[in-house]
């Protein structure tokens, strides 16, 4: 396994190249040589675009290891992050968003495929528990044309986790059927939303995790939304245990660093994250 970060919001900007370029020079400042890639504006997941950040990319030595298309999940509509309004406003879910999201969505492999990357990611939303509900069908009808498309791209369609327990992400992948489909495990996500153990998901779902965000944090105390994320090491994942979890699972891409803060304690915590996990891997893994 290595270890890369994530550069939010790196592609929302009207002079994303210039953006981008800086991210590159921190990341690699940084002793990174890999990361995700975040795009809020389907605008900008046009071709000459893609072609800008791969030569970027190149410059830099810089390996994108996914694209997180985040216009799939806030695009043409709101988009509220919290288990009160979110499941009404996040993603592919609500049928009022849907259909535009579900373009961003096939824009967004149309952009990682020229930029030469295979894997796109997104929060689907709040996915239905009952397999046999109507809400459960149609989602899944949605998801296999996005997920149809990106493969005819060659490109993987991947679940960021959190909105939902293990079980249910794992029958919506089974349901849909294609051989594209993967999860971004986001261990963090499923503590602070309260839908799961990050450790126990792995035995439900191991198989099709192909991304991780190292990311930490807290269960909720607060009954409206699950905002408690914390720095690597310092919030209620098992990172021990969840690191050698990975590894008996065959998981051996890339463990990328998200801490959802901005400023100099974002880099603080980031580089901090990084040797945390720097040791753990050491002793676990080699």
């Amino acid at each position: 396994m290595k270890i890369g970060t994530f550069l939010a919001h790196s592609l929302d900007m009207e002079n994303e190249a210039d953006l981008l370029e800086q991210k590159f020079k921190d990341l690699i400042a940084m002793g990174f040589d890999n990361c995700q890639l975040q795009g809020w504006n389907g605008a900008n997941y046009t071709v000459e675009n893609a072609l800008k950040v791969k030569a970027l990319a190149e410059q830099y030595n810089v390996t994108v290891t996914a694209f997180w298309c985040g216009a799939a999940t806030w695009g043409d509509g709101p988009c509220v992050w919290n288990d009160y309004d979110g499941p009404f406003t996040i993603g592919l879910v609500p049928p009022l968003y849907r259909d535009k999201r579900l373009e961003h969505l096939k824009r967004g492999g149309e952009f990682a495929s020229a930029l030469g990357v295979t894997d796109v990611i997104t929060h689907v939303g709040f996915l239905p528990d009952c397999p046999k509900s109507d809400s459960f069908k149609s989602l899944v009808a949605c998801l296999r044309e996005g997920a149809e498309y990106l493969k005819s791209l060659g490109c993987y369609f991947l679940f960021e986790t959190g909105q939902e327990t293990p079980v249910t992400l794992l029958r919506t992948i089974e349901a849909i059927g294609l051989d594209n489909l993967g999860i971004n495990l986001d261990p963090a996500n499923l503590i602070t939303y309260g839908k799961g153990n990050p450790v126990d998901a792995l035995s439900t779902f191991g198989k099709y995790v192909r991304g991780v965000h190292a990311k930490d944090g807290n269960v909720p105390t607060y009954n409206e939304t699950g905002a408690n994320e914390t720095p690597l090491g310092e919030g209620m994942v098992n990172y021990p245990a969840f690191i050698k979890k990975l590894h008996e699972v065959g998981y051996n891409g890339s463990l990328t660093i998200e801490r959802e803060i901005s400023g100099e304690q974002q880099k603080i915590d980031i580089l901090r994250g990084k040797e945390y996990l720097k040791a753990l891997l050491k002793e676990i893994v080699q």
